[in-house]
């Protein structure tokens, strides 16, 4: 992933969604500490999403990594104005979202936001550029210069050639495809992805994480990711928030969750993730002077342990520029393999 821009994009504070008639006691109840359970005993209603506030910067994937009944999608679903915000405010570029009318909010999506959702929401009944072109056509864009960027967009996603056909045609990942097309077609500045790929099977999903990792590579957008699988948040986040029972019990990078996590749940999902494919020679180096060989700051520790275990104990670790800025020896490697076991 690229190196976010230092403003943020997305800035949510203290949000609450709150479902049911009584929401304002249900509200009142919450923020007096009431737990979530006790709160739809006394109201009945429930609390969806429970004073969650974070920044994501742009050019940054930020992922929502929760179980069923977590609150991530109904995050999602209030950061894009699709559902409304009991509480607490969410601004993009500094526009308040939960303040707009239904006018601005289609003005927002149309020009600035995509969601691709679980469900690829294809029209059946028209040809694949026809739907990558939807967006466009929703705009007011030609129909020549709409085709032509679906065009675009449909090579960019790996789906040149299937222009004409329908969705019925193609396989489950293909027609994600095809909404990921959709989703990029208007330049949007922000995309808000919901499990996107958890219908698909183990080798076609994989297949997608690449595509999204790459297209990230290639346009920089803002995205927001919701998933419910932790080696896919690791993949593709820059940053991930471990959402339970409505709120986040930890922000931070796959390697600050999995060396240090602040809560018996998170340690939960960490458990069980090979160190060695997730921390980094940045993540594990020391102050220093290293040997003859040179690695990238970002290369996974598990593709150091050939170089450490040959003559060289002490690798030079360095940053894009080529600059010096630690070391990683074969004694800080085996402490890692060690912690793993």
């Amino acid at each position: 992933m690229g190196g976010p821009a230092s403003e943020p994009r997305i800035v949510v504070d203290a949000v609450w969604k709150v479902f049911g008639a009584r929401c304002d006691e249900a509200l009142a109840m919450s923020r007096e500490g009431v737990g979530r359970s006790d709160v739809l005993e006394a109201t009945g209603c429930t609390v969806g999403v429970r004073d969650v506030s974070f920044e994501v910067l742009p050019g940054e994937t930020f992922v929502v990594m929760g179980l069923s009944g977590s609150g991530k999608s109904t995050l999602v679903r209030c950061l894009s104005g699709l559902t409304d915000v009991t509480a607490g405010s969410v601004r993009i570029d500094g526009d308040d979202v939960t303040s707009m009318s239904s006018s601005q909010l289609r003005a927002l999506r149309r020009s600035k936001l995509s969601m691709v959702f679980q469900h690829f929401g294809l029209f059946p009944h028209r040809r694949v550029i026809d739907n990558a072109a939807f967006g466009l056509e929703v705009q007011g864009v030609s129909k020549v210069d709409r085709r032509a960027r679906a065009l675009e967009v449909l090579e960019i996603v790996g789906l040149a050639g299937f222009e004409q056909h329908y969705p019925q045609q193609l396989s489950g990942g293909m027609q994600q495809r095809v909404g990921l097309a959709r989703a990029i077609a208007v330049d949007p500045e922000v995309l808000f992805f919901d499990e996107p790929f958890s219908a698909l099977d183990p080798l076609i999903r994989r297949d997608m994480q690449d595509e999204l990792v790459r297209l990230q590579d290639r346009l920089q957008r803002t995205l927001v990711f919701i998933t419910h699988d932790f080696a896919e948040a690791i993949k593709l986040g820059d940053r991930i928030a471990i959402m339970k029972d409505g709120v986040f019990d930890q922000i931070g990078s796959a390697a600050e969750l999995i060396r240090s996590p602040a809560t018996d749940y998170v340690r939960e999902f960490v458990r069980d993730i090979p160190k060695t494919k997730v921390l980094t020679a940045r993540d594990v180096m020391q102050v220093g002077e290293g040997g003859e060989q040179r690695v990238h700051a970002d290369v996974v520790v598990e593709h150091l342990l050939p170089q450490l275990l040959s003559s060289d104990s002490v690798l030079d670790v360095i940053d894009d520029s080529g600059r010096s800025i630690g070391v990683v020896d074969r004694a800080a490697v085996i402490a890692l393999l060690e912690e793993q076991v």
